[in-house]
């Protein structure tokens, strides 16, 4: 009996996994240009943990967190998502000791137990960054650079980033009153989640996705109008900043994030090619998470993207997937051809080229016509002829012509790729 995945774990095909590939490693170069190390953080970590810090109320939490009980009776979870997880490192390794200001990138799987739909599985992948110890607008502004830098490079064509303000613990209360107050006026009106939300979550009412909520939402108090002067400040100079760089952003007065440690300066990315569902990613400042999970009094700001959201705007936008093609094929001749390609095949790869070796029992027309679906751009053939004499044969794909001789069976790569760049020159 075939045995399929669970739902909601999809298989990332190779096709598709080269585009990830090519993502990822457009993120890390991005991160290597504003000064961030990579961490790797574990998939489990303790229940408490995501608690504690994205709340008990909300919906990771009350729903979708996969938790279990380990055999000495701890309380696990497969990290739903991973700022908590960075920010228990940063408290327990004490990295404010090593350096005052510290920039943190990361990569992998997150897990919620939700309905499982386009670009939202219940194993994701996510891009994140966090930056612990700085809380000045300048380090907002960057942090949103940075964002508008990744996606370009990336290719995101249709990006576009939402920001509002969520005050801090001064400002606040007076606005979640204001919200309580709205939210009991249409309560009849809310969905039985947002009746629940109005007094043990009130936030939550601007975050839900019910149309009769969505409907609502318009006339509801706005954060930006409450913030004390100091909030406002914050908000108007990261937004300047932006604006001197070139980058646009689009205020959401009702935005909010879906986890309990956002203040200040939020934001989320949207994007065409989703459908309704049109959100790549997101982030904040959460300046009381740090001091919440046990270490000191600093501030913090990050965001996360997920890959396979990219990777389907990327499709949508009309790109293809990215082929890995090996730079050479080698095509043995029969049994005398089959041991020099072995050979060949390791040295060539040991020098840095990606090659692909045939086994020396098929025809050349069968090897030729794999060389050409994988779209290899040089095929070597090894046959009596060419080990005999110790000068390989290439034929040049695209050009369809053999190049006959043109290096020695020894040839390093280097010295391989100038002889048939000179033929290709000849010839033309």
């Amino acid at each position: 009996m075939k045995i399929s995945s669970v739902k909601g774990f999809h298989d990332v095909l190779p096709a598709e996994s080269a585009r990830w590939a090519e993502i990822e490693a457009t993120a890390r170069d991005i991160f290597d240009r504003y000064n961030f190390s990579e961490i790797r953080l574990p998939i489990v970590e303790r229940a408490e943990l995501f608690r504690r810090s994205v709340g008990e109320t909300t919906d990771i939490v009350e729903k979708e967190m996969y938790a279990f009980e380990d055999r000495d009776g701890t309380v696990l979870t497969l990290r739903p998502e991973g700022t908590a997880s960075a920010v228990r490192a940063y408290v327990e390794h004490a990295m404010q000791t090593q350096e005052p200001v510290t920039k943190l990138s990361y990569f992998g799987p997150m897990f919620r137990r939700e309905r499982p739909q386009r670009g939202r599985l219940r194993q994701f992948s996510q891009i994140g960054a966090e930056v612990f110890g700085r809380d000045d607008p300048a380090i907002d502004a960057e942090i949103l650079l940075l964002l508008s830098d990744l996606l370009q490079a990336i290719g995101i064509e249709s990006a576009e980033i939402g920001v509002n303000t969520l005050g801090c613990s001064d400002c606040r209360p007076a606005f979640r009153e204001a919200l309580v107050a709205w939210g009991e006026s249409h309560r009849d009106q809310l969905c039985a989640d947002c009746q629940r939300r109005l007094q043990q979550n009130p936030l939550r009412l601007l975050d839900c996705k019910q149309p009769q909520c969505v409907a609502l939402r318009d006339g509801a108090p706005r954060m930006i109008e409450h913030c004390d002067p100091a909030c406002g400040e914050h908000f108007a100079r990261v937004r300047q900043l932006c604006e001197e760089q070139g980058l646009e952003l689009v205020l959401q007065p009702y935005m909010v994030r879906g986890l309990d440690y956002y203040c200040r300066t939020a934001f989320e990315v949207v994007a065409s090619g989703l459908g309704s569902q049109n959100a790549v990613g997101g982030g904040g400042r959460y300046d009381g998470l740090v001091k919440s999970l046990g270490g000191p009094q600093v501030g913090g700001i990050g965001f996360a993207l997920g890959v396979e959201r990219l990777a389907l705007v990327l499709e949508a936008q009309g790109g293809d997937a990215p082929r890995p093609a090996p730079e050479f094929y080698i095509a043995p001749l029969g049994a005398a051809g089959e041991s020099a390609a072995f050979a060949l095949g390791h040295r060539l790869r040991a020098e840095g080229a990606r090659v692909e070796v045939d086994s020396g029992g098929k025809s050349l027309k069968s090897q030729m016509r794999r060389a050409g679906k994988m779209e290899a751009p040089y095929v070597i053939l090894l046959g009596e002829d060419e080990v005999g004499s110790g000068r390989i044969t290439v034929r040049d794909m695209q050009a369809r012509a053999d190049r006959r001789g043109v290096a020695a069976l020894d040839t390093d790569i280097n010295e391989l790729r100038a002889a048939l760049s000179a033929a290709a020159t000849a010839e033309g």
